[in-house]
């Protein structure tokens, strides 16, 4: 409804005499039968009619992992964010079972003399995830690990598979990613997490997890992850971004395409996956939404290493409430669909929670 103003010649501006009082007098009030600021009034009011809430429950806390003891370095683009030695994880794992947080992912930061063009450290049994993973299962016996198979962190190249030329050779990279799983799954590792987005490998892992006895071990797939820009802080704190050649858009998705989204994540469904996940997270809303949507499988959203700098280095300019931003961001993938949230957030987005509640 417009508000009523006297006729004026054409572009003269309105005196301010003539704007609507802020205040209307009873025969000026409007005529509504729905009021929807009315469910707006009060915090309790807003509390009872909320569409969509954050908890604990949803978070899994990314953690990058280093050789040594005692050790703790800053990843230096993810301000707050530090690679962590064994031992370290181990009191993240405690901390993070302490504020309730389901599970941890472990990301490696591996040694450049033991990257190789075939990746071999990856099926060390004695790598640094498979250490961390005994560990913390031994002293923190009930939080979730999830693993990351993919073999970038492990390869002199920077990329996910086995590269000849400048051609990733598919079906050889899965044959190693098997490998790859089971050696997670014997250290521990709770569910397995192919990233890779190489085709078929969903299925070939869960054979190959079958066929050793580890019916149990959960399958979340990286199902939608996109050829993003926003994983360049994750790649330093991995170390990829120093040995990476070329780029990986012949096997991570076009950020234009939404309906080829819906065809990898029906895929993986069918070839054996528990839980799907769209990455990155906030620009891609949408495919998250249509995911959810359709399938109405576990859907799971990692906001990405880019998507967190990027509201720390806001805060720390001033620019906008981090704490809020903070929450919002990860409402808004609540919201859209996601059942759970992979975020380097996670044990400062738990204490928060803790103190609102």
């Amino acid at each position: 409804m417009v508000w009523p103003l006297p006729r004026r010649p054409k572009g003269e501006p309105a005196p301010e005499h003539l704007a609507p009082p802020a205040a209307a007098p009873a025969a000026q009030k409007l005529d509504l039968a729905l009021r929807l600021r009315r469910n707006r009034k009060a915090d309790w009011a807003r509390r009872l009619i909320r569409e969509t809430t954050l908890t604990v429950d949803d978070l899994i806390w990314p953690v990058f992992l280093c050789e040594g003891e005692n050790a703790r370095e800053p990843v230096a683009s993810m301000p707050g964010v530090e690679r962590l030695s064994i031992d370290e994880a181990v009191r993240a794992a405690a901390e993070a079972a302490a504020l309730g947080i389901p599970a941890l992912a472990l990301f490696p930061f591996t040694d450049p003399s033991l990257r190789n063009e075939q990746a071999s450290e990856a099926l060390n049994p004695d790598n640094l995830v498979c250490r961390a993973c005994r560990a913390i299962k031994r002293e923190v016996p009930h939080i979730g690990l999830v693993t990351d198979v993919a073999l970038d962190p492990y390869t002199s190249h920077g990329h996910d598979g086995i590269l000849r030329g400048e051609k990733i050779l598919n079906d050889q990279t899965v044959f190693v990613l098997v490998e790859q799983a089971l050696n997670q799954a014997r250290a521990g590792a709770d569910i397995i997490a192919p990233s890779d987005m190489m085709d078929g490998r969903v299925g070939a892992i869960r054979k190959g997890l079958d066929a050793e006895n580890f019916e149990d071990v959960q399958i979340l797939s990286y199902a939608a992850k996109y050829a993003s820009a926003f994983y360049g802080p994750f790649r330093d704190a991995v170390g990829t971004n120093a040995t990476l050649i070329g780029d990986k858009r012949t096997y991570q998705m076009d950020p234009a395409n939404s309906n080829e989204a819906l065809r990898e994540v029906a895929q993986d469904i069918e070839e054996g996956a528990d839980i799907v996940m769209v990455k990155p997270g906030l620009p891609y809303l949408d495919i998250l939404f249509r995911v959810k949507e359709r399938f109405g499988m576990p859907t799971f959203a990692y906001q990405v290493s880019g998507e967190y700098a990027m509201l720390m280095a806001a805060a720390d300019k001033g620019f906008i409430d981090g704490d809020k931003a903070m929450l919002e961001s990860l409402i808004a993938l609540k919201r859209a669909g996601a059942d759970a949230i992979l975020t380097y957030f996670a044990p400062r987005v738990a204490k928060k929670l803790k103190e609102i509640a």
